[in-house]
């Protein structure tokens, strides 16, 4: 029963992103139709670089609803329950989650949290419960399955599963409801987990799509002080009551 590392993949974008936020950026002060400017876009005519700097500039302003029009998706393994219990309050995204009910967990891998993996005792203790578990599992999932509930067993087998066995998401977000997330997700004060994971997401984002996310992440890398009240921030930046 191996413990198993975060990994995340980027899967798809919508089609010409930057050309598309920049005609849907452009429509919104521009007096013309921007689908004539739209072969443009596409052939190039227009520089991409103009575009970025005319969307970046435009969301420095604090205007970004157009960013919605394009989404990105990802494909997310070696997290735990925990964690995509956490990640699926974001509402405003798509998200394919492994089943425990039609994936039988006969070999559960784990989720461990740094602090207790540091600590041998503690370590120990976690694998020995995480050893108890698939057995209670295994033996569960046999009876009922001896008893008739044959491809059932696993629905009701899973009650026993803990929030660190390990689960895979596909997961959807437009641009706007990604920087929401990374605002939330990659501050200090979000769970080590999903921290882990939002840090990579917006790696391969800027990467991707640097007009869009080239200043993303925690919300106090753009404010420059903590939007949180003294007792809740980190200390990296000053607060608002201190500025």
């Amino acid at each position: 029963m191996p413990e198993k590392k975060l990994r995340v993949e980027f899967m798809t974008m919508t089609p010409d992103a930057l050309s598309l936020i920049y005609a849907a950026f452009r429509q919104c002060y521009h007096a013309g139709f921007v689908a004539d400017m739209w072969p443009k876009l596409l052939s190039g005519d227009i520089d991409p670089e103009v575009q970025a700097d005319f969307v970046s500039k435009t969301m420095e302003s604090g205007h970004d609803s157009p960013v919605e029009h394009v989404s990105m998706t990802f494909a997310v393994e070696g997290i735990s329950r925990a964690c995509s219990h956490q990640i699926v309050r974001h509402r405003i995204a798509s998200y394919s989650q492994q089943s425990q009910r039609y994936v039988a967990e006969n070999d559960m891998e784990f989720i461990m949290p740094p602090a207790i993996a540091k600590i041998p005792e503690a370590r120990e203790r976690f694998e020995q419960f995480m050893d108890e578990v698939q057995s209670a599992y295994s033996d569960l999932r046999g009876i009922l399955v001896e008893h008739g509930r044959k491809s059932k067993a696993n629905e009701d087998a899973r009650f026993v599963l803990p929030q660190a066995a390990e689960t895979k998401i596909v997961m959807t977000m437009n641009c706007r409801s990604l920087n929401h997330f990374f605002n939330l997700r990659c501050c200090n004060r979000a769970q080590w987990e999903v921290r882990a994971m939002a840090d990579m997401m917006l790696d391969i984002c800027k990467e991707k799509l640097p007009a869009i996310f080239a200043n993303g992440g925690a919300r106090c890398e753009q404010l420059g002080y903590c939007p949180e009240s003294p007792k809740f921030a980190c200390g990296k930046y000053p607060t608002r009551e201190k500025i």
